[in-house]
């Protein structure tokens, strides 16, 4: 029988104290670094940071980067002291390159995004960007049978060509807000 698992208590640190593992090897663009900012802006700090028993990070190297940029001055962390030094350092690889091997249900993807999109909610906010969000609502559902779109009510649209995603993004959030219904198109 495997012993039970040790469960460390969380805490909370001074953000300006945790160190960054020197060595870490995943990187976080400017980007993904909003992405989660505007993530913990929305949701709250959900994930905390594990330590090395003192002040070095393991894990969340990103959410420390997108904490700062809020001007976060505390975080939770739990520590992994209980870790080798070995243990650490094969755990920020593995922190990372495991969530990798993830898939999607594209189907049940595509049905949560709608049933959030129908609610109002800011679909950028779970991490996907404007394309894939598009590609996602494009792609037709595995077991879906095409519209008879004879009886369907007359529509009236406006294409607006944008020079890229980011006034994509500018041109939806600004329609959007005006209160018409809006959808993301790339030709």
């Amino acid at each position: 029988m495997m012993p039970a698992p040790k469960f460390p208590q969380y805490k909370t640190v001074p953000t300006a104290s945790l160190i960054p593992y020197v060595r870490n090897a995943r990187t976080h663009s400017p980007q993904q670094v909003d992405k989660i900012a505007a993530s913990i802006r929305e949701f709250g700090f959900l994930n905390p940071i594990i330590t090395d028993g003192q002040s070095g990070i393991v894990a969340g190297h990103g959410r420390v980067m997108a904490a700062q940029k809020l001007g976060l001055d505390t975080l939770p962390t739990i520590d992994a002291a209980h870790l080798t030094e070995a243990q650490r350092r094969a755990y920020v690889l593995a922190d990372n390159r495991m969530a990798l091997d993830a898939g999607w249900d594209n189907d049940l993807l595509k049905i949560e995004l709608q049933d959030l999109d129908a609610d109002g909610f800011d679909l950028t906010l779970t991490g996907f960007d404007l394309g894939e969000l598009t590609s996602i609502f494009l792609e037709p559902s595995m077991g879906a049978e095409p519209k008879d779109l004879s009886d369907a009510a007359e529509r009236f649209e406006v294409i607006i060509e944008c020079s890229d995603e980011t006034e994509q993004e500018r041109a939806f959030n600004h329609t959007d807000s005006g209160g018409f219904k809006c959808r993301i198109s790339t030709f």
